[in-house]
């Protein structure tokens, strides 16, 4: 029997598009006529529509194009309106938050009223649009582990840009818009205060982040390892002997020593995955309100080494008695 190697390819599996479960009564009609799309069979199901956006989707993706444009115009006005140099320039671009002498207040928008604003639309849509996820949970009769695991996502982004400013008491520690800008931010923000990496929060997000990817890259290696066998059925592989996950679960506790099941490794995967937002933005909160320096916290508390002094302090000859002033 001819078998096939499914690390760089898959059976496609096509039939009439379906529309899917009905809708609880009250729900607007999915919009669009399904169709079948080769190349997207080629990354999951091959069928696109039809789509459901209803009143919470629809002013998510408005207020989200309000804030893209406002970051757009923004970058434009800073290369002169030039589309040219605003596509060779656009990973420097930046919208920065405002000056620190502003504080919470609202400053002008060529100061940072611009930031504000755009700021504002963005959250908005991203809250409006965890609300269509937790809603469509509900109206599918699903658990809602897909929504909790973006609030966490949304609660880093909201520490960073929105609850340590206010914790701070101005908006200019908040992050900038902008590609590089944003990742200047993160070195500036790290040297501010005394090296990041010792912050343990900051250890434990790292070490959760490692961690996911090594379970995700274990249970979809694991899972493509029996794709021979229909192993991608979860379902009805479960309680069957001698079939894909029967010889899965085998190998686990042949290699690692103990049983993952098809519902156990999802739930340490969401746990991994979830912990690494929610770690750094705790990390994140702490920085600047509970400690000012992390390395010499950590010197403190036993994490990093106190080097003795090597060399005898340097002495300004300004300074000494006899020099004039």
């Amino acid at each position: 029997m001819a078998e096939y190697q499914n690390i760089f390819n898959r059976v496609q599996v096509q039939a009439e598009p379906e529309a899917g479960v009905p809708l609880p009564n009250g729900d607007r009609e999915r919009i669009g006529k399904p169709l079948l799309f080769y190349w997207a069979g080629k990354l999951g199901n091959a069928q696109i529509g039809p789509i459901y956006l209803g009143w919470t989707g629809l002013a998510s993706i408005l207020f989200g194009l309000i804030a893209i444009l406002i970051i757009g115009f923004n970058f434009l006005a800073q290369v002169n309106w030039d589309v040219i140099q605003f596509i060779r320039q656009l990973f420097w671009l930046g919208l920065e938050p405002p000056q620190a002498e502003y504080g919470l207040g609202i400053p002008p928008l060529a100061e940072g009223g611009w930031w504000l604003m755009a700021g504002f639309f963005l959250t908005t849509s991203i809250l409006l649009w965890w609300v269509r996820v937790y809603r469509r949970a509900r109206a599918l009769n699903l658990g809602t582990h897909v929504a909790w695991a973006f609030a966490a996502a949304i609660f880093l982004y909201l520490s960073l840009g929105f609850f340590r400013p206010i914790l701070m008491g101005d908006w200019s520690e908040a992050v900038p818009f902008g590609i590089f800008p944003h990742l200047d931010w993160t070195t500036a923000f790290s040297l501010k205060y005394g090296n990041l990496y010792y912050n343990p929060f900051h250890m434990l997000c790292i070490a959760f982040l490692y961690g996911s990817a090594v379970l995700f890259a274990m249970h979809g290696a694991t899972v493509l390892a029996v794709g021979r066998y229909g192993g991608e059925r979860e379902i009805e592989q479960i309680t069957d002997r001698g079939t894909a996950s029967d010889r899965a679960m085998l190998f686990w506790r042949w290699t690692m020593g103990f049983n993952a099941t098809m519902e156990s490794i999802h739930r340490w995967a969401w746990w991994f995955a979830v912990l690494v937002p929610i770690t750094g933005g705790i990390g994140i909160l702490l920085t600047g309100t509970v400690v000012d320096n992390w390395y010499l916290w950590a010197i403190d508390h036993g994490v990093a080494p106190s080097y003795p002094i090597v060399h005898p302090n340097v002495v300004d000859p300004a300074t000494l008695q006899g020099m004039s002033q």
